[in-house]
């Protein structure tokens, strides 16, 4: 699976230990954000990672700011993006099963590092229950 990250300049440590995280699990990781401490627009970034995952039906993405706010809001902006901002484990789980969340959104001040590995992991793991809630996620691809 190819997993697209991207980051602003409050998130580089995060978006380097995730990325390491996951080429030792053998992933495929393309980075699109940004690697150094000087303040960048995340806009740029969230919406640069969600066209490379609505173009690719596999992809997945995990995009990361201070707050995950405005670069998850940014995503979303994609028709097709599916950005889901996640500070807990059950968010996670259900942001996959019920919505089919293609982009994993993070906050580099409130998440630990430690913390965000389990969530990245777990949003690569979990899987679409579709059923009732496919209607809705196509109800969201439309708008």
């Amino acid at each position: 699976m190819k997993i697209y990250i991207g980051n602003d300049h409050t998130a580089v440590d995060m978006k380097n230990i995730i990325v390491n995280h996951l080429l030792e699990q053998g992933y495929e990781v393309v980075n699109l954000g940004t690697n150094n401490i000087d303040s960048i627009d995340y806009p740029d970034y969230g919406t640069a990672v969600a066209k490379h995952v609505v173009k690719e039906k596999d992809a997945k993405g995990i995009v990361i700011c201070g707050s995950g706010i405005g670069i998850s809001i940014a995503a979303n902006k994609i028709q097709g993006a599916r950005a889901a901002l996640c500070y807990e484990l059950e968010a996670v789980q259900l942001s996959r099963q019920h919505n089919d969340a293609n982009i994993l959104a993070l906050g580099a001040r409130f998440i630990a590092n430690h913390k965000a590995l389990t969530l990245v992991d777990e949003f690569l793991k979990t899987e679409f229950e579709g059923g009732r809630h496919q209607l809705r996620v196509n109800k969201l691809n439309e708008i």
